[in-house]
């Protein structure tokens, strides 16, 4: 499977890319955190998630203001900008319905613009999120992380993977690190992080009129099981689905699992497990000095082949993983490299 990426202008003129796969009726998923389109498709697990997703749906990400492939966040307040943005994008697909799929803290933003467009979300799937920002941790340590985040990014980036996705491998867990500080700024991860503590949709659940499945951990390390009840509880009509495990990821843990409750939430079957895909000997020692840096010159005089057939290596990976990019080669190859 392949995405298309395209980019979108809202009305104070902010470029917005958003990225399209699969075939189907509109689905659109709302970044649960900071984001990357090119990266995130390039990370074997999240990719994974995302295909799946796509099966049976047009799927429709998009990076939001100050993340990825988009332009910097403008002067409004997370929620102002997101709601502009998804009305945005669901007017880019061409349609007058969607499926609409909140994930973390795009959940409580997902509910906000269901419960203000009641006549365009046809179905609503929402994961690991939450009613009050403020009781998703006592306001010491909401303050310790937010610190952490923007004086020391590198390391704030580690720690949010420890509470994001705990039984995660070390290889993962250094992956998914890098992956956030390429994905944002310490800035606007501060500031995103700052906008999830503060979001409160208590008064929005009851305008919500679209089917509603909530899902949610059992033991999610960084969203208390205590606010998916409270979701379902205010939403007319939802159904919950509690599921085991710790991670707060979408794409780590018993995925599988997961993603047939958010298919059976789109009235979707289980989902076909994909194979993966694997590349030669050669082609995986290309990807290696592709994740160092080195130029298709250098990649040839480190092998002793010609500039020639360092390019065709190249771009035969970039073909067989369906990716645009060296970086995301790269990605991909620091993701999947045995530790």
């Amino acid at each position: 499977m392949d995405q298309r990426i395209a980019d979108l202008s809202l009305p104070d003129g902010t470029r917005v890319s958003y990225a399209v796969a699969g075939s189907g009726p509109a689905l659109v998923y709302a970044p649960g955190w900071v984001s990357h389109l090119e990266l995130g498709w390039a990370f074997p697990a999240e990719r994974r998630f995302y295909e799946a997703l796509a099966d049976g749906r047009t799927l429709i990400r998009y990076d939001r203001p100050g993340c990825g492939l988009s332009d910097p966040a403008p002067d409004a307040d997370l929620a102002t900008v997101e709601m502009a943005v998804l009305d945005a994008v669901v007017a880019a697909a061409g349609v007058t319905q969607v499926d609409l799929l909140g994930t973390s803290l795009s959940v409580p933003l997902a509910v906000r613009w269901a419960a203000t467009n009641p006549s365009a979300v046809r179905r609503l799937v929402l994961y690991g999120g939450w009613v009050s920002g403020e009781r998703i941790a006592a306001p010491g340590l909401r303050e310790h992380v937010l610190g952490l985040v923007e004086q020391h990014w590198g390391l704030g980036s580690q720690v949010l993977t420890e509470i994001f996705a705990p039984d995660a491998d070390a290889g993962f867990r250094a992956a998914f690190s890098t992956h956030q500080r390429e994905s944002a700024s310490a800035a606007t991860a501060r500031r995103t992080l700052a906008a999830g503590y503060a979001l409160d949709v208590t008064a929005d659940l009851a305008g919500v009129r679209a089917p509603t499945t909530v899902i949610h951990r059992r033991d999610d390390r960084a969203v208390p099981l205590s606010e998916g009840r409270g979701l379902a509880a205010g939403i007319a009509g939802a159904s919950l689905t509690v599921l085991p495990g710790h991670a707060h990821i979408p794409f780590v843990g018993d995925v599988d699992a997961l993603i047939d409750a958010v298919r059976a939430g789109l009235g979707l079957p289980p989902a076909r497990r994909a194979l993966a895909v694997t590349l030669t000997r050669r082609q995986l020692e290309v990807a290696d000095l592709v994740s160092q840096g080195l130029s298709n010159r250098q990649i040839a005089q480190r092998l002793v082949i010609t500039e020639r057939s360092a390019e065709s290596h190249v771009e035969r990976i970039r073909g067989r993983l369906g990716f645009r990019s060296r970086a995301q080669v790269a990605a991909w190859y620091v993701a999947t490299r045995p530790q």
